[in-house]
């Protein structure tokens, strides 16, 4: 059971909720403080303007509403801005927006009443997802719309995904006993006036692109074996010349995954030997980039997947809505919290790490399906008759387009500012559409590497190296032949492949530490 307390969630923890099934719980002290910041700021608004409590919203600030219409302010908000288009959010980013929400709002700057909480946990523990659109938000209010659904969920209204069924969130709620949200004070605007649906997806994408650099410096591990490459320009000699701390993780991590093949040779032992007379040297010298390269080229990816990591963590442990209720300095503060640019920039920076890692990914495999590069196998990869079968070409073409589509997608949201909302909104961060664009680059690399994989273990197989797999390759190589046995006749692939995309997608070979 992870609680939400006091102390930070971490990347971990949502891991746990979100891939594990872990319960979660709201510490007795966090449920205590929300209800004093409620209570405050029940007593400090009688006789103040406070923004979103006594005063419209938006452009429409400058109008007071009047104590018996407040409740009526909060309800009109949340069923006004229930109003995004598109598919729904899947549920395991609906789940990680929830546990943002629920964060943020346990941090007592909310002033909103503790029964939004645990009705909030109850849903995540019941796996409720309520229906939220994509599109819809500008990330500069914060997801006012993503989170509008999920606050008319939270009243009973709306709809929601139970069981793997789209129903009306009366039907749920009656059928489970579940009492819709009673709207106090400022419900409304604490519950979708801040960053957590962006930082809930952008949680996942993080996830599952630390899945992707592991893998990716997997399948250059297999590579380098498939080619009997040389040792050193993965080695702690020549990396450690360079200070980022990303490239040297991704040669420790090839230096892990390789430490017993016997595939992999030294230079000492051919070319530094004092023996080679050719004037023409039939070894190669040193391999493409694709292949030598890993470490400089995966060294920033990393790099930057722990910066977003960072980023994201801070915050949905921060209070990312307006107005801040202060009960240590007994007042409330206007801002803008809720702005998302700090997760709109990473997901951009992550996209363009990610399309980065997918580009090297098709490279590797052109490099796999060329005989005229490798100089070692079939064209395609053909384990049948050249000319009569055709391999694995039909599968680069797949690899090749996905490819080019993350590299338009990666165009960065962050400065596609639109002025919105009367101008009030004049500059806006498009957080959760950065944070879903990262999503797709992610999905599709996913389905590059799959490919990727597939001419990896037919090339070991043509080369009949398997046995002289290093431990941790020889595993994966085994993995994935389960899933698609060694084959010569040509036969759709499109099933196996997303049978290896579901595999890649669940497991982490987790050799960056």
């Amino acid at each position: 059971m992870i609680t939400i307390s006091e102390e930070n969630i971490r990347l971990e923890d949502y891991f746990n909720i979100l891939f594990k099934g872990e319960g979660l719980s709201i510490s007795a002290r966090s449920i205590s403080r929300v209800e004093e910041s409620f209570r405050f700021l029940k007593s400090f608004s009688v006789d103040k303007i406070i923004y979103g409590v006594n005063t419209g919203l938006g452009p429409m600030a400058q109008y007071r509403v009047e104590a018996d219409d407040q409740v009526q302010l909060q309800l009109n908000l949340i069923r006004s801005h229930a109003a995004g288009s598109g598919r729904a959010l899947p549920p395991l980013y609906v789940k990680a927006t929830m546990i943002s929400r629920l964060k943020s709002l346990s941090l007592a700057y909310s002033g909103i009443h503790p029964d939004a909480l645990t009705l909030i946990a109850r849903l995540i523990n019941e796996d409720i997802f309520p229906f939220i659109p994509e599109h819809g938000g500008v990330g500069a209010s914060g997801d006012l719309v993503q989170l509008a659904h999920l606050a008319l969920v939270l009243i009973g209204e709306g709809e929601v995904f139970f069981n793997s069924e789209r129903l009306p969130t009366s039907t749920v709620f009656n059928s489970l006993g579940i009492e819709p949200l009673k709207i106090y004070l400022r419900e409304g605007l604490g519950l979708i006036n801040g960053t957590s649906a962006m930082t809930g997806i952008g949680i996942v994408n993080t996830i599952y692109a630390k899945k992707l650099i592991n893998w990716s410096v997997m399948a250059s591990a297999m590579i380098n074996e498939i080619v009997r490459s040389f040792d050193d320009h993965f080695s702690i000699e020549l990396n450690s010349t360079k200070k980022h701390r990303g490239q040297q993780k991704v040669a420790a991590a090839m230096r892990l995954a390789l430490s017993d093949s016997k595939l992999i040779e030294k230079r000492d032992d051919h070319l530094y030997n004092g023996k080679t007379g050719e004037k023409v040297f039939k070894q190669k010298i040193q391999e493409y980039y694709s292949l030598r390269c890993v470490p400089q080229v995966l060294g920033p990816v990393c790099d930057s997947i722990y910066a977003t990591e960072q980023v994201l963590v801070d915050e949905v442990n921060s209070a990312n809505d307006n107005p801040i209720v202060d009960m240590k300095n007994r007042t409330v503060y206007h801002g803008g919290n809720f702005h998302g640019d700090y997760v709109s920039f990473e997901m951009d920076k992550l996209k363009i790490a990610v399309t980065k890692l997918s580009m090297l990914a098709e490279r590797q495999l052109n490099f796999l399906m060329n005989n005229k590069l490798n100089e070692i196998l079939p064209p395609f990869v053909n384990l049948g008759t050249l000319g009569l079968n055709l391999g694995l070409q039909g599968t680069q073409f797949a690899a090749t387009s996905t490819v080019a589509e993350n590299q338009t997608l990666s165009n960065p949201m962050y400065i596609h500012s639109i002025p919105n909302n009367n101008d009030n909104q004049d500059i806006v961060s498009m957080g959760t559409n950065a944070a879903l664009l990262s999503k797709k680059v992610i999905e599709n690399t996913f389905q590059v590497l799959a490919v990727e994989f597939l001419a990896i273990i037919q090339s070991v197989d043509y080369l009949e190296v398997s046995n002289k797999l290093a431990g941790r390759t020889r595993k994966v190589y085994g993995q994935l032949r389960e899933i698609v046995p060694v084959f010569t006749a040509d036969k759709p692939k499109y099933a196996e492949l997303e049978k290896i995309t579901a595999h890649l997608l669940a497991f982490n070979p987790e050799i960056i530490e």
